[in-house]
């Protein structure tokens, strides 16, 4: 009886996980502390004085981030640069949920972990990184996370992930919609090098975390409800934000 060599190979989800487990930065340690240590206030104070000498970034709405308890730090997303504006909002400490990528060279790796980034896996659902996530918020700290997922070019806020949404609700942390303008006229998707221009920041009200059942349990429509309500108030900062800059 011939005996068939060939292999059908893994399933979606086997295929999902093997890349998963082999991304750069899995299983990398991860320390949650939440005061700002002398490394990273270094680091930090390098960081920042570095993009205010080269876009001069402007904030309007600072009073808006919660000053204690667990948040999450929405932007939107038009440049790489973007994440790094997050620290003109507050001087509470950051933490940074990036695209694993950054982990390809090990020495930027250990950099970003040592600011508080850890590596999301874009292609796949990372549980990993949504409970590194839901621990950073579950520990009273600031978690600065893309709803749009990935930059997008043009001026609609559309189609956000409910990663937000859902992480609020897991956590009771507030939502605070953040308007970067200018930055995808300073260094758009594809460019390496940024262009020097003043970058406008509109940081608006907190929205409050999606309402729980008489159980106690957020239900997956008010996940939805959340994340459709996110879209206008994300708009909205970042119109602001684009008019103040004057070039659009």
């Amino acid at each position: 009886m011939a005996v068939s060599t060939s292999d059908p190979g893994p399933g979606p989800k086997e295929a999902a996980d093997a890349s998963l487990a082999s991304a750069p930065g899995r299983h990398q340690a991860f320390e949650i502390e939440p005061r700002k240590t002398a490394l990273y206030q270094i680091e930090r104070g390098i960081f920042v004085s570095a993009l205010w000498a080269w876009f001069r970034p402007k904030v309007l709405g600072k009073e808006h981030v919660p000053a204690t308890g667990p948040v999450i730090l929405a932007p939107v997303h038009r440049s790489f640069a973007d994440f790094g504006f997050a620290a003109f909002c507050t001087k509470r400490k950051l933490f940074f949920m990036t695209k694993d990528e950054l982990w390809k060279n090990k020495w930027l790796g250990r950099l970003l972990l040592s600011v508080g980034a850890f590596p999301v896996h874009r292609e796949s659902a990372d549980r990993e990184a949504f409970q590194r996530a839901e621990e950073v918020l579950k520990k009273g700290s600031v978690l600065v996370l893309f709803p749009e997922g990935t930059r997008r070019e043009g001026p609609v806020i559309a189609d956000l992930m409910e990663g937000a949404a859902f992480l609020s609700a897991r956590t009771d942390a507030p939502i605070v919609p953040i308007g970067i303008g200018g930055s995808d006229l300073a260094m758009p998707k594809g460019s390496v090098i940024p262009k020097p221009r003043t970058i406008q920041v509109v940081v608006g009200p907190a929205i409050p975390p999606p309402a729980r059942t008489g159980g106690g349990r957020v239900s997956r429509s008010a996940v939805h409800a959340a994340t459709a309500a996110l879209v206008p108030k994300l708009q909205a900062v970042y119109d602001e934000a684009k008019a103040r800059t004057g070039r659009y």
